[in-house]
């Protein structure tokens, strides 16, 4: 397959516009684009092909109801999180998991895994997926913010959504984003080693 020099230069700007969103503005994205970021997530590889993937999408109620689990979800990491933090940041970040920045949508990522895969693979291959997630919001003009932080009170996230038998590995909350956070700079050194 053979792309022109301007859908190349395209292709790297969108990976350098990816940034964690936490402020969105109220409006709802359209289901069809949902759907189109969603197909996007399942375009990625996965270990035996087996597209272990498996995506739970809150909206309107549901998501509301959300809310009380990311509130608590917090007061697992906001001690680490005070220790690292600002003080100006780590109140921006309290009040975003308080109020998911106003996102419209949250999506829960879980996966399905099989005994014939390696759990590392599989988690892995959910992961890719949720990063095609990430760059396809971008590419609609959307942001998103990909969190660990459900994984503090997965069991209680998995009752929530009535879930069995899948491992949860994150949440991503999007909708059109209401600020541009600065892009974090990369850190190059002693990342790539060549042999």
């Amino acid at each position: 397959m053979n792309f022109t020099p301007d859908f190349k230069d395209q292709f790297y700007s969108l990976l350098q516009a990816r940034r964690s969103v936490r402020k969105f503005k109220p409006e709802m994205p359209s289901r069809e684009i949902l759907e189109r970021i969603l197909q996007a997530a399942m375009e990625a590889p996965s270990g035996k092909n087996l597209q272990n993937w498996r995506f739970f999408v809150l909206t309107g109620a549901k998501r509301d109801a959300y809310l009380s689990l990311s509130q608590k979800s917090w007061l697992g990491i906001k001690d680490i999180l005070e220790k690292r933090l600002k003080p100006s940041l780590y109140q921006f970040t309290e009040r975003f998991f308080y109020t998911l920045g106003d996102a419209p949508v949250v999506i829960l990522c879980y996966s399905a895994n099989d005994s014939d895969e390696k759990h590392l693979t599989s988690v892995g291959s959910v992961y890719m997926a949720v990063e095609n997630l990430n760059l396809a919001a971008v590419a609609e003009g959307l942001g998103c913010c990909t969190m660990g932080a459900p994984l503090e009170i997965k069991a209680e996230v998995d009752s929530f959504l009535g879930v069995e038998n899948l491992e949860l590995l994150c949440a991503v909350v999007l909708g059109y984003p209401d600020h541009t956070p600065p892009r974090a700079p990369r850190q190059l050194e002693n990342r790539v080693r060549w042999l």
